[in-house]
């Protein structure tokens, strides 16, 4: 799963807004059941679909770096354009842009319900995310542009407790969908939704627009996706076309030279999408350090799991939709009394703590083998993490917003959420390059001490890009296909555990940048000088 719930400071990005013009009572509650479906519908899109990639892989014979496509189309459209998605809503109105971004939402789920093939799949998720970078920032900027200040903390608690039960619940539900219907209910769930936002901001959500909004730089959104795009291109196809592959340098080479340019664009631009200017203040890079690395733990790392349990502990895509569970009930139960450790300890103390105690929950993970219970190896592991990400998020976005003053508290919160979406693209592409690598050793080492026939292991070779999936050939005999089984369930392990070390490792070092570059001091909310 690569979101798990809200990421870091969409709260702080509605507190941070201006008040457009003055709603009566029956706007503002429509457009705060905007605001929630519509994010809604993103949230739940971030986690279901994790849960129905086996039966998508199954029904649309996929492999294991197709599916993975099928989550990155989505995450790395959403993570390249969220930030020019905010600003079009600036320019040509709230409303319009959340409203065209509903409605491509929508246009793109039923086109992944009808997709006959996986590329189809695919490219109807890259749409998907498309829409998702206009309605995500765009439905906080309906909350923050429509409620003044002393109304935005009831709204806010609204709209928060809301998207909680959301994340909560909406893999659960789209896990039962997949197991008693189809995977293609996973994203039909979201037209009825997309149809009752639309009426209602038809009916209720009055237009606004920012006064002072600068220009758009639609020329580092560009170069944002295809350096993104260009480099996770190269990491999920490395493993099937191999790092010699003519397709797989010149993705890479065109990734790098986007990305260079991305960066060179910002530095000049007259509006940039990412003023490079606040990385230089200690307090805000190193939170962002911290996210970058974290959040690649985090969304890298439990990209895996539900593979782990249908693939190889055999549970049911119900069952996994709810693992995460107690995960969410912690960060929705305890985020608020975390948030108040920075007053009482300064931000360094719990950007330290939280992740060290993630990385724990990351080992955690690393320990079940196949055929584990759930709740005597699983379940610790998801407490664990629950606890060390409580911990981190509030005191996280307090650090962002506190580096920066009360007028670049909009864009500081909008890089941060940018940089934790970045960081799960990027880290399921390269964790998946880790995952095919153990995977082929282990499989590679059980067959020698098989001495498997030459048509068995040619045969495991062409199924290697299958992962957990991989099946044994036809007509062999029950104790050898027992056996295959068996390799490819442990070779799957064996990739875990990698990338779960590796999870560790990063949310360690996230730990060490806290420790580094964060200190006591930064701006306040109200622009005051803090001391630390």
């Amino acid at each position: 799963m690569t979101q798990i719930g809200k990421p870091p400071c969409d709260d702080a990005a509605i507190r941070s807004g201006e008040v457009a013009a003055p709603c009566s009572d029956a706007a503002k509650r429509g457009i705060l059941l905007a605001a929630i479906l519509g994010s809604s519908m993103a949230f739940i899109d971030g986690t279901v679909v994790n849960v129905a990639l086996p039966a998508i892989q199954r029904d649309l014979h996929a492999d294991a770096f197709q599916a993975q496509w099928v989550v990155e189309s989505y995450a790395l459209f959403l993570a390249a354009l969220l930030l020019v998605g905010g600003s079009l809503g600036d320019h040509f109105g709230r409303r319009r842009i959340f409203a065209i971004g509903v409605a491509l939402f929508a246009v793109a789920s039923a086109g992944c319900a009808m997709s006959a093939t996986v590329q189809q799949l695919i490219a109807a998720r890259a749409v998907q995310g498309i829409g998702a970078a206009l309605l995500v920032p765009g439905s906080l900027a309906l909350i923050s542009a429509s409620f003044p200040e002393g109304e935005r903390g009831k709204a806010i608690g609204t709209w928060s407790g809301a998207s909680g039960i959301t994340a909560a619940i909406g893999p659960v539900i789209g896990g039962w969908l997949v197991d008693q219907y189809s995977w293609t209910w996973a994203f039909l769930i979201n037209v009825p939704m997309a149809a009752v936002v639309l009426w209602v901001v038809w009916r209720r959500v009055p237009e606004s627009r920012s006064p002072s909004a600068g220009g758009l730089d639609g020329w580092g959104a560009v170069l944002a996706t295809v350096g993104l795009g260009g480099i996770v291109y190269a990491f999920i196809e490395a493993p099937v076309q191999q790092w010699h592959s003519p397709a797989v340098l010149a993705a890479m080479a065109v990734g790098l030279v986007a990305s260079g340019l991305f960066v060179w664009i910002e530095a000049h631009a007259r509006a940039p999408m990412l003023p490079l200017d606040l990385f230089a203040r200690r307090n805000f890079g190193g939170a962002n350090a911290l996210t970058l690395l974290l959040y690649a733990a985090l969304g890298g790392g439990l990209y895996f799991f539900p593979l782990n349990l249908i693939q190889v502990q055999g549970y049911s895509a119900t069952v996994a939709g709810a693992a995460l569970l107690p995960f969410i009930v912690i960060m929705f139960l305890f985020s608020a009394k975390a948030g108040q450790l920075v007053d009482r300890f300064g931000p360094r103390l719990p950007l330290v703590v939280g992740p060290v105690i993630a990385g724990l929950g990351f080992m955690l993970f690393a320990v079940p083998g196949v055929g584990a219970d759930y709740w005597t190896a699983f379940f610790p592991a998801v407490l664990v993490l629950g606890i060390g990400m409580t911990i981190t998020v509030a005191p996280l976005t307090t650090t962002v917003m506190n580096a920066v003053g009360p007028d670049q508290a909009g864009i500081a919160s909008g890089v941060n959420n940018a940089v934790s979406r970045t960081a799960a693209v990027l880290a399921v592409a390269v964790f998946g390059l880790v995952m095919a690598w153990a995977f082929d050793a282990s499989m590679a080492a059980v067959l020698r001490e098989m001495q498997a026939s030459p048509e068995l292991a040619a045969h495991m070779v062409a199924q290697r890009s299958r992962l957990a999936a991989a099946e044994a050939p036809p007509g062999l005999d029950a104790a050898s296909a027992h056996a295959v089984k068996a390799a490819v369930q442990q070779a799957f392990v064996a990739g875990f555990r990698w990338v779960m070390g590796i999870s560790a490792l990063l949310a360690l070092l996230s730990a060490a940048s806290a420790w580094l570059w964060i200190g006591g001091g930064g701006m306040s909310a109200n622009g005051q000088r803090r001391d630390g």
